[in-house]
């Protein structure tokens, strides 16, 4: 439990210290309704006991208007808690669900290949939502009614030590079922989260595969498998519910035999004439009270099994870091680098290697391009050289520099890349364009774009570069897509452009406005080009071959392509893409 408790309180003192203002308006406005409640009844016990003693009619009006003008205050008070408890929540899981992402933003590719987009907005979005309550009233809620208590049990020794010690014991009791009740619905909690994100994991990534899905007539297995992760959400759902409503019948039990309680006491020390009938009317009210903090601890203690479970899965996922470390311990030159694998090998899984023992040099300003068979390891080399994942073992040098000793945002400035699925996002097509840097003006964009031969249809779109694209592109077609992905790399500048069979998904008529500009691209610039595409190698001016993870082919284009014994001889004859594809 002090695990427990040290990890909300961390969580808490977090994302509430930057609204520390707030949560002390907060306090103040919690603790002058506790202040109102506890002074309603004594006014109401001033109005009877002057009634019953035929007190003059003006102070009867003066204490019916002190008690209108104390519950209108009340309600004020009430409502200002709300809304900034509201805020306040709102505002720190905000923060919260910014950090998240951030921190997936982070993580290394091997994360994301075994979580899908479905199962992380579950987390960063549900989860989060779930702990709203915790941030904006658990601690202020939980201490005011708890002090509210306190106040009220105070007031009952005041008027009767035996009423007092009797409810004082009611309330222990009550807060020991509350306690034991909450340890046993955290676990279940947990569960239903994880039903949840599995859930939407499923459901994320079987809708975006309903083309293949409806191809291959695979409906009833995908809603058979939708009715089996239902029916476990439900079975979690369920569970966790009936664990938590335990806690609802047992507060409401206590409730009951209490104030039943509190009227007989009442009504024996007043027929024993040894209180007023408004002092007994005060006793009843005060522990009718009781039910309305007990009752407020008891929707806390509910809610904060819910966000136990969920701090315990945010905080897992924090917990989880990227193998990929960043360390700035040098830099690279604004100009083409040169490249360098020094025995490198690589696996995902930590069994197959997917690069065995790669060695090259490439020097700047020159052009490699990488054949391979489909599994050959040529996207993992390009990978590596961007960092999405580190070698197993060996060094990836650029300019003679370990690119481990680069920091991640340097590296990755210098060193362009356009693969073969191209992600157009949800914002403006100037923010496509750029990724919302502000360093790069129109004028460049409308520059690179003329020469891609982007410019006439970026004009005819209805807001210019201000035009918003949907999800995957709205207007443009796969090529042109392709082309927009280019003109990321040409605004970018980098020393370093890898093109992932990035012409593979072009039309030729769109192909033919790619080549030249291509061509500029390379300019001055180092290039490894995955090649797809007879005309793509040509501008090559060395060749590698992969084949399961080995170079089996490494040297100049020209005296491989007049060599009869080469491989790439082999593939040119035989032609290339119908080779690499068998």
């Amino acid at each position: 439990m002090s695990v427990q408790f040290e990890r909300h309180w961390r969580l808490l003192v977090t994302y509430l210290k930057p609204q520390w203002l707030r949560v002390v308006l907060l306090s103040a406005l919690l603790f002058c309704s506790i202040g109102l409640q506890l002074i309603d009844p004594q006014v109401i016990r001033y109005f009877i006991d002057t009634t019953q003693a035929g007190g003059p009619l003006k102070v009867l009006l003066i204490a019916a208007g002190l008690f209108i003008a104390l519950a209108l205050l009340q309600r004020v008070v009430a409502f200002s808690s709300t809304y900034a408890a509201e805020n306040t929540g709102w505002t720190a899981t905000n923060a919260l669900r910014a950090d998240l992402t951030l921190h997936c933003l982070q993580l290394d590719m091997s994360f994301h290949k075994k979580h899908t987009p479905g199962e992380l907005i579950e987390r960063i979005d549900n989860d989060v939502t779930a702990l709203a309550s915790f941030f904006s009233q658990f601690v202020i809620k939980v201490v005011g009614n708890a002090l509210l208590i306190l106040g009220i049990l105070l007031l009952l020794f005041r008027e009767d030590w035996r009423v007092g010690a009797g409810f004082t014991v009611y309330s222990i009791l009550t807060f020991t079922v509350l306690g034991f009740i909450q340890n046993i619905a955290v676990t279940r909690w947990a569960r239903e989260r994880q039903a949840d994100a599995e859930f939407y994991s499923f459901l994320e990534e079987h809708i975006s595969g309903t083309e293949d899905i409806r191809a291959a007539g695979a409906e009833p297995y995908v809603t058979h498998r939708l009715f089996s992760l239902m029916r476990r959400m439900l079975e979690t759902t369920r569970l966790a519910s009936l664990v938590s409503h335990l806690t609802f019948f047992s507060t409401n039990f206590l409730y009951v035999i209490g104030y039943s309680a509190g009227l007989a006491l009442g009504a024996y020390l007043y027929s024993q004439k040894q209180i007023t009938i408004g002092t007994a009317y005060v006793l009843v009210y005060y522990i009718g009270m009781l039910s309305a903090p007990l009752e407020n601890i008891r929707e806390q203690v509910q809610d904060l099994q819910k966000a136990s479970a969920s701090i315990e899965r945010v905080e897992e996922l924090f917990r989880i870091q990227p193998q990929v470390q960043d360390r700035a311990q040098a830099s690279l030159p604004a100009r083409s680098l040169a490249v360098e694998f020094r025995d490198v090998s690589f696996s995902y899984d930590k069994q197959e290697n997917a690069l065995q023992n790669v060695s090259f040099q490439l020097q700047p300003g020159k052009v490699l391009g990488l054949l391979g068979r489909t599994g050959s390891g040529k996207t993992t080399l390009a990978r590596l050289l961007f960092r999405l994942y580190d070698p197993t073992a060996g060094a990836i040098c650029l300019n003679g520099v370990d690119i481990r000793d680069v920091a991640l945002e340097d590296l990755r400035e210098h060193v362009g890349m356009v693969t073969q699925d191209v992600q157009l996002f949800q914002a403006s097509l100037r923010d496509n364009l750029t990724f919302f840097s502000k360093r790069i003006s129109d004028e460049q964009i409308e520059q690179v774009l003329k020469e891609l031969g982007l410019w006439q249809q970026v004009q005819s779109l209805p807001d210019g570069l201000n035009t918003h694209l949907a999800s995957g592109g709205q207007g443009f077609s796969a090529g042109e897509a392709q082309l927009l992905a280019f003109t990321r790399v040409f605004l970018k500048n980098p020393g370093l452009v890898i093109l992932d069979e990035a012409s593979s998904r072009l039309d030729p008529a769109t192909e033919n406005l790619l080549e030249h500009a291509v061509d500029r691209l390379l300019q001055e610039r180092t290039g490894i080009v995955i090649a797809h595409r007879l005309q793509t190698v040509q501008r090559a001016d060395e060749i590698m071959i992969l084949e399961d993870g080995r170079i089996v082919e490494y040297g100049p284009r020209a005296k491989l392509a007049n060599e009869p014994n080469s491989r790439f001889h082999r593939l040119l004859q035989a032609g290339l893409e119908e080779v690499l594809a068998s």
